[in-house]
């Protein structure tokens, strides 16, 4: 945020005291910031932004390459890491990002073939001699919790923190912090999930002229309102229903891990706000990747066009494209076109939707 003048202009916020408003805006004047929060005098706004930004860490398939490493992608949610496979050399990759380890609360395995969980052991010995000592949980489909014995049984080492392993099935959800993420079927070799990141519906805008005009006065009282609490008021109760809009969507990312196109990946991405597929082919390799269970970038554009998906990120490259990802590029924008082949330590912020 940068000063104009002697000011800042700020939306989407909770009111906690009074202020001058401009449509959805507030000017503030003599502001010092600390943190995320803005405080001025003894009041404190706090803003209604949660910060989404998904950070690619490898976009290889089987084989990694010269530029892309295996399978890896982690979510930022207003500093909480999610990681969605765990490829070898993940950690690596999170210190060329700079994106931090200390905070990862979960990775998310969709199967065991070794080019999707084969960073695991190293990343949780490194973060045991980090001192890290909150647990971390590893889901994933059938088989999870074998394969998290392993990892804790690899060489002459004792975790200072607990590994969970959970096994997840289609339909499962995992509650996160007013966000769920939900396991989905997908099509592959082995037994395989992909995931769908929901977040929960946001408050609707608040009414100032309406509060008002209901006696409330700015202040604290807005926030309590805003917090989805009534208020008292000259002896009756103003209720958050009475000066608050309709509930507002939050954001969708579905990674799918690798599959063929299929139903519940389609279902999972209607609307979504971001698809990151596994493509591993262009086109003209549809019968490898039917035979291997992959998808091509023409199959995975019209499954985005059906679902009426905002973005669509393609990932999991086969080594065959190392030099050149044009023909799957050309492929998937014949369909669908807001569309970009992910590359290595790129990173998304993914906004919310206007309205």
């Amino acid at each position: 945020m940068s000063p104009v003048s002697e000011f800042i202009i700020i939306s989407e916020f909770i009111i906690i005291s009074e202020f001058i408003i401009i449509s959805n805006f507030i000017i503030i004047s003599e502001f010092i910031i600390i943190s995320e929060f803005i405080i001025i005098s003894n009041f404190i706004i706090i803003s209604e932004f949660i910060m989404l930004r998904i950070i690619f860490l490898g976009t290889g398939g089987s084989l990694p390459t010269r530029n892309r490493n295996p399978s890896a992608v982690m979510v930022n949610r207003e500093g909480e890491l999610i990681l969605f496979d765990c490829g070898e050399g993940t950690q690596q990759q999170m210190m060329r990002a700079k994106t931090g380890m200390m905070s990862l609360s979960s990775i998310f395995v969709s199967h065991f073939h070794a080019d999707h969980f084969l960073g695991i052991p190293g990343l949780i010995q490194t973060m045991s001699f980090l001192g890290r000592k909150e647990p971390l949980t590893i889901y994933g489909p059938e088989g999870t919790g074998k394969f998290i014995e392993l990892f804790k049984a690899l060489g002459y080492f004792n975790l200072k923190y607990e590994i969970r392993g959970v096994e997840l099935s289609p339909g499962d959800t995992v509650e996160g912090e007013r966000y769920v993420v939900r396991a989905l079927k997908t099509e592959h070799s082995i037994p395989s999930l992909g995931y769908a990141l929901v977040e929960n519906p946001r408050l609707g805008r608040f009414n100032r002229e309406k509060a008002i005009e209901l006696g409330v006065s700015p202040g604290p009282l807005f926030a309590k309102l805003q917090r989805g609490s009534p208020v008292e008021v000259d002896g009756r109760f103003v209720r958050p229903e009475e000066v608050m809009g309709i509930p507002r969507s939050g954001r969708t990312v579905v990674y799918t891990g690798d599959t063929r196109p299929c139903k519940a990946v389609l279902e999972a991405s209607r609307d979504a706000d971001l698809l990151i597929h596994d493509s591993s082919f262009a086109d003209e390799m549809a019968d490898w990747a039917e035979e291997s269970m992959h998808s091509t970038a023409g199959e995975v554009a019209a499954l985005a066009k059906e679902a009426g998906v905002r973005k669509l990120v393609l990932t999991h490259i086969s080594s065959r494209y190392t030099d050149d990802v044009e023909p799957i590029l050309k492929d998937s924008k014949k369909v669908f076109e807001n569309v970009i082949v992910a590359e290595d330590l790129m990173e998304l912020e993914i906004p919310y939707r206007p309205e």
